[in-house]
């Protein structure tokens, strides 16, 4: 088992790491426009993030499962 949680400890950092970074990106942007722009700067943020919530847990259930290497498929 300790073995799985060190393979999930990568995908985990990179999402938290990039999901930060949208959101910060994103904020200043936001606190500079004004109008429709600050909605749909808004939205983009929240989009991204989820899907790399997303990518992340099928990721983490992969390693769960024992595929470590998916380029092996191909």
């Amino acid at each position: 088992m300790k073995l799985y949680k060190n393979k999930m400890i990568a995908p985990i950092v990179i999402s938290v790491i990039i999901i930060l970074y949208y959101v910060v990106y994103f904020g200043i942007l936001i606190a500079l426009l004004y109008g429709v722009w600050k909605w749909l700067l808004g939205i983009i943020p929240l989009a991204l993030s989820a899907v790399m919530l997303k990518v992340c847990i099928e990721r983490i259930k992969e390693i769960k499962k024992g595929e470590e290497d998916d380029l092996s498929k191909y």
